[in-house]
């Protein structure tokens, strides 16, 4: 991948950044450089210090220390304010627009252009939305109201709000996460055009396949300190990973051999009108199963109907040889089931809480006395996994917010895993987090079945699937249509069965 010519002009410079909040040391070497003509990657673990540097970037935070350039003269931003009128500006994965206003009103809320009389000059601003839209070479409708509008089409409203600040530097924050396919091709076909037109991109993004499609250099960050910098063409996934994490690649899927016992979890004939017909599978102690699929196969929807959360129509459950009531969660706790939902931030934790509360949550009866819980009974009994886990944070009283992504993962995992389950339900447990914290999550999957707990693992991430089960079952459309062994699982098998191809998820 080369570059523009024009890629030599430095329009930011960041060198030996520190920043710190009480005893944590959110940053001690952030040291980033964009020029123009060029997509730039930012790569690290979850608490590597990627968010605050952009952060600083942004003027959120002020740094401690360091030297800040911008087109080779020193800056310090007091405010978000200062960085745009300095020309950066960030996109986040998930847009903020008044939902009300149309696409138009959005890019250009309080600079609305103004005619004769002072009144807002709503052709004129129509007129230069549309003209943004075809410098980006995307058709969105100025006139259309915002809500309801695709995530995609709120980021290039975004995008466009920022070319017509003049901004020189955007900062694209984890922008695919919430994409389709043809979602993240757009969105790069738009990054590859303003890269042209000189501007310089600094793209944040845990998916390896688009940092090396997409961006020029790389910058590799650990442990709050910049690492090194790479030219893309000259350096592989796998050295970026041993420079973030310090192992390589293959060490991403530490899958132990483990003694595999009596079943644990049946389903039978578990149906649910529109959603799912006729699921049938058991989990064994010791055995990790995957449900695999295709988005929108319905496998979330089995797992929380056989813990209790959703409603069945059809089917039963059994656990241990005892049936399970439907729609009674609490009855899958008592007999001894974890359940990991997809959505942590919003299922698994309450984030004004802290992480002492939100990893005892599910020990509130056990700790209790007369009625009341003690700070430091919670702290002693959270202390335990978390340290197990390794969860980082620089005090259990601290707000579970305050925490990276994988950090707060490994954080909802303590508050089930306290309560010494003989079965887990995990989905989709990596999703959001960073390699190294990827790892450690395999490996204490693979540690509990070692130790003859059943897990049923839910992702969408192939390698996941392939690396870390027992048996994969492959779901399409609500229904199981495949169910493969570690040996004969394939990434192809597993597309095929999640297609309905079933002559290839049978060859």
């Amino acid at each position: 991948m080369t570059p523009p010519e024009h890629a030599q002009r430095p329009l930011l410079s960041l060198r030996g950044a520190s920043k710190t909040f009480g005893p944590v040391i959110a940053l001690a070497d952030g040291t980033i450089e964009i020029t123009s003509g060029e997509v730039h990657a930012l790569v690290g673990e979850n608490g590597a210090g990627k968010s605050t540097l952009v952060k600083i970037l942004a003027g959120v935070h002020q740094p401690d220390g360091g030297e800040f350039l911008v087109d080779g003269a020193p800056v310090a931003f007091r405010s978000p304010a200062d960085s745009k009128s300095a020309g950066i500006s960030v996109i986040y994965q998930e847009p903020t627009l008044f939902p009300d206003l149309t696409v138009a009103e959005n890019i250009f809320i309080g600079r609305q252009p103004r005619g004769r009389a002072g009144l807002i000059d709503r052709s004129r601003m129509r007129a230069d939305a549309r003209a943004l839209f075809e410098r980006l070479g995307v058709p969105i409708d100025p006139d259309r109201v915002a809500e309801g509008l695709s995530i995609a089409d709120q980021q290039i409203i975004e995008i466009a709000k920022a070319i017509s600040l003049d901004a020189k530097v955007l900062v694209m924050d984890e922008p695919t996460a919430a994409l389709s396919g043809v979602e993240v091709d757009r969105l790069f076909g738009v990054a590859r055009s303003l890269r042209d037109q000189g501007a310089g991109i600094l793209f944040i993004s845990h998916r390896f396949e688009e940092v090396f499609e997409l961006c020029d250099r790389i910058t590799v960050m650990r442990d709050g300190r910049y690492v090194t910098t790479h030219r893309t063409d000259d350096v592989t996934v796998d050295a970026i990973v041993r420079e973030m994490v310090g192992r390589s690649i293959d060490q991403l899927f530490p899958k132990v051999e483990a003694a595999i016992g009596d079943v644990v979890l049946e389903v039978k004939g578990l149906s649910r009108a529109g959603v799912f017909s006729d699921i049938d599978l058991t989990v064994r102690s010791g055995e990790i199963v995957a449900l695999a699929g295709l988005v929108g196969a319905g496998r979330t929807e089995v797992a929380r109907a056989a813990f209790g959360i959703d409603p069945y129509d059809r089917g039963a459950v059994t656990f241990l040889g005892k049936a399970l009531p439907p729609r009674s969660p609490q009855a899958s706790i008592d007999a001894g089931i974890a359940f990991v939902p997809e959505d942590r931030r919003k299922q698994g934790l309450v984030m004004d809480l802290s992480v002492a509360k939100n990893a005892t949550l599910t020990l509130r009866k056990t700790l209790a006395r007369f009625g009341l819980i003690s700070g430091r009974a919670e702290r002693r009994a959270a202390a335990d996994w978390s340290s197990r886990l390794q969860v980082k944070t620089g005090s259990p009283d601290f707000a579970v917010s305050t925490l990276s992504g994988g950090n707060q993962q490994k954080v909802v995992l303590a508050k089930w895993l306290a309560t010494e389950p003989k079965l887990i339900i995990v989905d989709e447990p990596t999703r959001g987090i960073d390699v190294g914290t990827k790892s450690e999550v395999h490996r204490l999957l693979s540690d509990l079945a070692g130790r003859g707990i059943g897990v049923l693992m839910i992702s969408s991430e192939l390698p996941e699937v392939l690396g870390m089960a027992d048996r994969v079952l492959v779901m399409h459309e609500g229904r199981i249509t495949a169910e493969l062994p570690r040996s004969e699982a394939t990434a192809e098998r597993v597309m095929h069965a999640a297609t309905a191809s079933t002559e290839g998820a049978a060859a």
